[in-house]
């Protein structure tokens, strides 16, 4: 009886236990089911359903010059007497080889944008509109539109157009936070890859605020979603179907690096495009150069934090504000300057006439300064050399001689190569940490904004040529374009 009685018992809290572990099972998988759904989606289909008609395919006309052949004489005046009998020769070869004049050929290219106003604003790269004639744009129902172009920005690779005769209320897309996206987030990537219309892919953002050396303003979202020609200009969108990025650029040869514009610059570049035309940029007065750890900690500083001032404009804001070559900018307008990537982008941000706080580290101690912003015209920009870029995996800086003396370099111009990423296509073609690049594609270059203003001047998909010298030995290399 006793053992009947445990043996009830037992069952009896078998069964409770069973049932405990159940429902803890239960909840737990509720639990899990939810965050599955926020972490590991099993379908994006309803997103991209949300998303797709907002989003545009873009083809554009335009019209390209093809150089013709001139005939070139085969026999020269000769001596005394020859003339005529040269003439005749020439006059022979002419018949067969004719003189062609330049021609004029259409030319049509696609790519992507998306809408993000009832009334038509369409925002896409700039590379997809520029020189356009023509500019069509279709959307996922198959409604076609002609559209025109508001204003193009090409620091930022952004441009705005807009439909011409929008029929109704057009679907859009809100430009979200890209400050808040996260290593790690889940987003889509949707456009016209290689033609193929309104193509969706999906990845997750892999790293943030990159610089690829495309600009000074360089503070890309990185995502292995699969970008690919043709989705240039289409939109980066999070998981509430907001557009964090503007797809841009990819690494030829590399997979999974797709790098899209944040959706904060292309707010402020798009507003300045819409209201004004054109993109107004605010300007101080430096060049600045990278802080490594041995310049950091001979200016007194812990970390390499900071933009290192090399130069400073005379009678710009800057030098009336009273910041000094060797100063270290760690600070404008309350905003922490990390890096010199960062300080750029803060200067050209800030409203022009505005006075800012700048807080920077000079003689072992931190002060600040004020500096009055003003408008960044096209010759203040070539009066500043740029700051330091990154290209091709290569980090290049402005030869000054403190630099020569550290790189043990005799050249007294040109731009450093002072450091290449390993298995980057700088180091697979053999340039060297110490290396002085002189030319750009035949192009004499003395400093970093000549080159990157060389480097704009390639045309698409072109390698790009550069004359080195190092030590007593100068070579030329070729590097397929970025």
């Amino acid at each position: 009886m006793r053992q009947s009685k445990l043996a009830g018992l037992f069952r009896t809290g078998f069964l409770s236990v069973v049932i405990l572990i159940s429902l803890a099972l239960r909840g737990g998988c509720e639990e899990s089911g939810k965050n599955e759904n926020v972490g590991f989606p099993h379908s994006f289909a309803d997103l991209a359903e949300k998303v797709k008609p907002a989003v545009v395919n873009i083809s554009t006309t335009s019209t390209v010059t093809v150089p013709g052949s001139p005939f070139h004489q085969f026999f020269g005046p000769g001596q005394e007497g020859q003339g005529d009998q040269n003439d005749q020769f020439n006059d022979f070869f002419k018949h067969f080889f004719k003189e062609t004049p330049d021609k004029k050929l259409k030319q049509q290219s696609l790519g992507s944008g998306f809408i993000t106003s009832k009334d038509g604003y369409i925002i896409t790269n700039n590379h997809v509109v520029d020189n356009a004639d023509e500019i069509k744009v279709t959307l996922s129902d198959g409604r076609d539109f002609k559209a025109k172009v508001v204003g193009r920005d090409g620091t930022t690779d952004l441009a705005l157009i807009k439909i011409t005769d929008p029929a109704g209320n057009l679907p859009t897309l809100v430009l979200g936070d890209s400050e808040k996206m996260r290593v790690g987030d889940w987003v889509l990537a949707i456009g016209n890859p290689f033609g193929l219309e309104h193509t969706v892919t999906q990845g997750i953002i892999s790293a943030t605020g990159r610089v690829i050396g495309s600009g000074p303003y360089d503070d890309f979202l990185q995502t292995d979603a699969p970008i690919n020609p043709g989705n240039s200009g289409g939109p980066l969108v999070n998981m509430k179907g907001e557009v964090v990025g503007i797809n841009t650029a990819i690494f030829s040869g590399g997979q999974g690096l797709g790098f899209a514009i944040p959706s904060a610059l292309a707010q402020s570049v798009a507003t300045q495009l819409r209201e004004k035309g054109k993109v107004v940029r605010g300007y101080i007065g430096v060049t600045i150069q990278y802080l490594t750890p041995e310049l950091a900690r001979s200016f007194g500083l812990k970390e390499t934090r900071g933009a290192l001032v090399g130069e400073v404009v005379k009678g710009g804001p800057a030098d009336q504000g009273g910041i000094r070559v060797g100063d270290v900018i760690v600070g404008f307008d309350g905003k922490t300057v990390k890096s010199s990537d960062d300080l750029p982008r803060l200067v050209a941000e800030t409203p022009v006439g505005k006075t800012v706080q700048v807080a920077v580290v000079r003689n072992h101690k931190k002060m600040s300064v004020s500096v009055k912003v003003e408008e960044l015209t096209p010759q203040k920009a070539a009066d500043q050399t740029s700051a330091p870029v990154q290209s091709f995996g290569m980090q290049l800086d402005n030869l000054t001689p403190q630099l020569a003396r550290k790189f043990g370099s005799a050249e007294k111009s040109g731009i450093l190569v002072v450091s290449v990423e390993q298995g980057s296509l700088a180091d697979e073609a053999g340039i060297q940490q110490g290396d002085v690049i002189k030319e750009v594609n035949r192009e004499r270059v003395g400093n970093v904004a000549e080159f990157n203003a060389a480097l704009k001047k390639r045309g698409k998909g072109e390698p790009v040529l550069f004359l080195m010298k190092r030590e007593q030995q100068t070579f030329f290399i070729t590097l397929e374009s970025e």
